[in-house]
């Protein structure tokens, strides 16, 4: 049946569009874009009062799948990302086995075809196994249809290989997704290395462990003249040296995380596992730049590096619990609290981040609303609240550090493919 959506804020970055519209969705495509249209026989969402946005893009998913079923599946992770507005997500390579072969590839296309409610594009290893010792197969991936590479997780150390892989990905015209953290500074570490390490008497993972990757990064990718995406920034100087690369014409791109504008180090003083991540939740001063990043487009997106974790998983000591929270369903309201509410963004500018400019980097002409496009559409209220509970995540793991906090931006209708995929409570 065709839907018409009514009333609604349409707010398309794309176009630069922000007005009150009808939106009427036939056969899976935006059919008319206009004030007033007429409803016989036509499913009728009305959208009053609310924004309507392009759906969102994640560039940084982890599904878990192949391998780690125990903790997320194709499946359940499209419902969890239904559920925070994402109609597209990237699923990491990281899985186990690493997704290093064509045939992986085509396996998380497969099961995303049999089951996910949203668009599961997968991204493929800069390295055989992750290893950082020899490249995958580039060519052979991108042609099953990998949309990237990383080896997120692991920074690829050696510098030669790394430049040999800028090149390659140059030839394919796909992003190199770096993890940017040189595991001979940040070793053993599990929180960021600062004061609060020390008197809480744990590891610390020095920000020179991000600045440092990052900084060689950018050497190679000048000396290459190639494409590279810098992954969940954390430090101040992180973002100074992605500014400079960018004032000097490198084609670099950069993102952050929603829990790392939301939250400090200090919150590890609770011993709460699930303020347990990699990079580190870093000082205040690293927040505050991190939004001045967004704000000046240093950081081109918000990514939700959605990373869960079985209960038991979690429910061990601080030191040996894995790096990582679920975070897709929290990720509209915690920017729209840190950045519209606190003054930093535009609701378009925040919009921006998180459907058309992720777009731009894959490539893809997605992330947009206009006529002919796929309808696929995230239907919220900005200013309605609503409480993070652990029994109602959709995902099947609910590491969160937010259980329990009052968010704005509530999801009313995900739309995909013009199917609605996910209606939320009144």
């Amino acid at each position: 049946m065709a839907l018409l959506i009514k009333g609604g804020r349409l707010i398309d970055p794309a176009s630069g569009r922000d007005e009150e519209l009808d939106i009427l969705i036939e056969e899976g495509k935006i059919g008319k874009i206009a004030r007033d249209i007429r409803a016989l026989g036509r499913r009728i969402i009305d959208a009053s009062g609310k924004v309507v946005s392009p759906g969102f893009i994640d560039l940084h998913t982890h599904l878990r799948q192949p391998g780690r079923e125990d903790e997320e599946t194709i499946e359940t992770g499209s419902r969890a990302a239904a559920k925070g507005g994402f109609t597209t997500v990237c699923a990491m390579p990281n899985t186990e086995p690493p997704v290093d072969d064509p045939s992986l590839v085509e396996f998380v296309y497969g099961e995303a075809r049999r089951c996910a409610l949203v668009e599961v594009l997968p991204i493929a290893t800069i390295t055989a196994g992750r290893k950082g010792k020899d490249l995958s197969s580039m060519g052979r991936l991108s042609r099953a249809g990998a949309v990237a590479f990383s080896d997120d997780g692991e920074w690829v150390s050696d510098s030669n290989l790394m430049r040999r892989a800028l090149e390659y990905v140059k030839m394919l015209n796909l992003p190199l997704i770096s993890h940017c953290e040189d595991k001979a500074l940040s070793q053993e570490g599990v929180m960021n290395e600062g004061y609060c390490s020390t008197t809480l008497g744990l590891s610390g993972m020095p920000k020179q462990a991000e600045e440092v990757a990052v900084f060689r990064d950018l050497v190679l990718l000048g000396m290459t003249g190639s494409r590279l995406h810098v992954a969940h920034l954390s430090t101040s100087r992180g973002v100074e040296l992605v500014r400079e690369a960018k004032r000097e014409g490198l084609r670099v791109t950069s993102e952050v995380t929603p829990h790392h504008l939301a939250l400090t180090d200090r919150e590890v003083r609770s011993f709460n596992t699930n303020t347990k991540m990699n990079p580190p939740l870093r000082e205040e001063e690293d927040v505050a730049a991190l939004k001045q990043g967004l704000k000046d487009g240093t950081i081109d997106i918000i990514a939700t590096d959605h990373a869960p974790h079985a209960f038991e998983e979690k429910e061990v000591d601080y030191v040996m619990a894995p790096f990582g929270i679920t975070s897709l369903e929290t990720a509209l309201g915690l920017v729209i609290r840190e950045l519209l509410e606190k003054g930093t963004l535009t609701l378009m500018e925040i919009l921006a981040k998180m459907t058309v400019n992720p777009a731009r980097i894959l490539g893809m002409a997605i992330g947009r609303i206009e006529e002919g496009a796929r309808a696929d559409l995230a239907i919220f209220d900005p200013k309605k609240t609503w409480k993070v509970r652990e029994e109602e995540f959709l995902s099947r793991s609910t590491n969160s550090p937010f259980i329990g906090w009052e968010l704005p931006g509530k999801m009313a209708w995900t739309i995909a493919g013009g199917r609605v995929i996910y209606q939320g409570s009144k």
